[in-house]
C-alpha cells in the first residue's frame, strides 16, 4: 500500500471519527407549540442549535401524513426536534424561548389553529430536562402573566416523525405566505403584547447535573476546577483580560454570578471582581490548607468550587473576588436578553 493511499485512509478516518464523536456530544429537545411553521424560526436562530426539524410526535400512527394529523385521528402534536450543542446553549435556554412563541393557557390549540394536534407540550428525553420543564413551568405560572392557568402538557418523548419536505423551513421557502399567517393567525400580535420589555421568569433554583452530564459537558479543567477545588494557571485563562460588557455565570449550573461592571485589573492574572451580582448564588466559607486560612467562593446551587475572596480589593467594597475562568460562562451583553438574562440588563444602563 502506497504512502498516498495510507495519507487518504488517515484522513478519512479522522474525518469519521471526527462526526462520530460530534453527533455523540449533540443533544436532542422536543417542542410542541401550535403549528411547527412558526416553531422553527426562533429556534434556528439561536447560537448553539445546530439543527430544527419539523414533525409530529406524541401519537398512535406511524409515519404519519400531514393530512392525517391534521384530521386530528392520529393523537400526535404539531412539533419541532431541536439538535443543540450543550457547550453553547443550554436546556434551560431552550425552554426559555419555547414559552415566548406560545399562549400556555389556550386548552384548544394555539391562535387560529384548533385541534389536539395544536396543543402545545414539551417532550422531554431525560430526567434532567424533566426537572427543568417543571420548574420553568411552574416559574411560567406563578408569574402572574397570565390571568389563566398554564396548562402545557410535559411529556415523556416519543418517537418523532420527520413532516415533508415542504414544511421545512416553510418561513424561507413562502416568506410572503408565511409572514401573513403568522400575523393573520395572532401569533405576532399575542407576542409582542406579552413579552414586549419582559422576560421569561427564571425558575427559583439553578440546578447541579449529576456526574455522568457533568463529565460530558466539562473540559477537564473545568472539572478539575469546580469539581476538585483546583486552580488555573494565571494569565493563561479566557477570562483574565476580557474588557468587554456582560455578565459571567456558573458553567455549572448557569446561575449568574458576576458583572463586568464590577471587574477590575488585579494584576493576578485571574479574573477580579470587587462584589458578586448577587450574594444569594454565592456561598463563601473558611479554607485552611497549607497553613493559610483564606475564604473559598462557591456556587450556591451548581455547588461550584470558584475561587477565593480576598479583602485587598479596591472602593467601594474593599474586597477582591478572584475567580477562575475555567468556573465561568461569559455572556455578553447583546446577547442577555436572548440567553434568558435580561432582568440583569439594568446594570448596564
Amino acid at each position: 500500500m502506497n504512502n498516498r493511499r495510507i495519507s487518504l485512509l488517515v484522513v478519512l478516518f479522522i474525518c469519521i471519527t471526527g462526526v462520530q464523536m460530534t453527533m455523540a456530544e449533540q443533544k436532542r429537545a422536543i417542542f410542541a407549540g401550535g403549528c411547527f411553521w412558526c416553531m422553527e424560526p426562533p429556534f434556528e436562530n439561536i447560537k448553539g442549535v445546530i439543527d430544527v426539524t419539523a414533525g409530529y410526535t406524541g401519537g398512535r400512527t406511524e409515519n404519519p401524513t400531514y393530512q392525517e394529523v391534521s384530521s386530528g385521528a392520529t393523537g400526535h402534536y404539531e412539533a419541532v426536534e431541536v439538535i443543540y450543542d450543550p457547550q453553547q446553549v443550554g436546556y434551560d435556554q431552550l425552554l426559555k424561548v419555547f414559552w415566548q412563541q406560545i399562549d400556555p393557557t389556550d386548552d384548544g390549540g394555539q391562535f387560529v389553529d384548533r385541534g389536539t394536534q395544536y396543543f402545545t407540550a414539551i417532550f422531554y428525553l431525560d430526567e434532567q430536562q424533566k426537572k427543568l420543564a417543571e420548574a420553568s413551568k411552574q416559574a411560567i405560572d406563578a408569574s402572574g402573566i397570565f390571568e389563566k392557568p398554564v396548562i402545557t402538557a410535559i411529556l415523556p418523548a416519543e418517537p418523532f416523525y420527520r413532516a415533508e419536505e415542504y414544511h421545512q423551513d416553510y418561513y424561507k421557502k413562502n416568506v410572503m405566505h408565511y409572514s401573513m399567517y403568522k400575523v393573520g393567525s395572532g401569533r405576532s400580535e399575542f407576542q409582542k403584547k406579552t413579552w414586549h420589555k419582559r422576560d421569561v421568569p427564571t425558575p427559583a433554583q439553578y440546578e447541579r447535573p449529576d456526574d455522568a452530564e457533568l463529565k460530558k459537558r466539562l473540559t477537564p479543567l473545568q472539572w478539575e476546577v469546580t469539581q476538585e477545588n483546583g486552580t488555573e494557571r494565571p494569565y493563561d485563562n479566557p477570562y483574565w483580560n476580557n474588557k468587554a460588557q456582560g455578565i459571567y455565570v456558573d458553567i455549572v449550573s448557569g446561575e449568574p454570578l458576576f458583572s463586568s461592571t464590577d471587574k477590575f485589573k488585579s494584576g493576578t492574572g485571574w479574573p477580579s471582581f470587587i462584589r458578586p451580582i448577587s450574594k444569594e448564588n454565592i456561598v463563601e466559607k473558611k479554607e485552611r490548607r497549607l497553613f493559610l486560612v483564606r475564604t473559598e467562593v462557591r456556587s450556591k446551587h451548581g455547588d461550584a468550587h470558584l475561587g477565593h475572596v480576598f479583602d485587598d480589593g479596591p472602593p467601594p467594597t474593599g474586597l477582591r473576588y478572584c475567580i477562575n475562568s475555567a468556573a465561568l460562562r461569559f455572556v455578553p451583553k447583546e446577547e442577555m436578553r436572548k440567553e434568558g438574562y435580561g432582568e440583569y440588563l439594568k446594570l448596564f444602563k
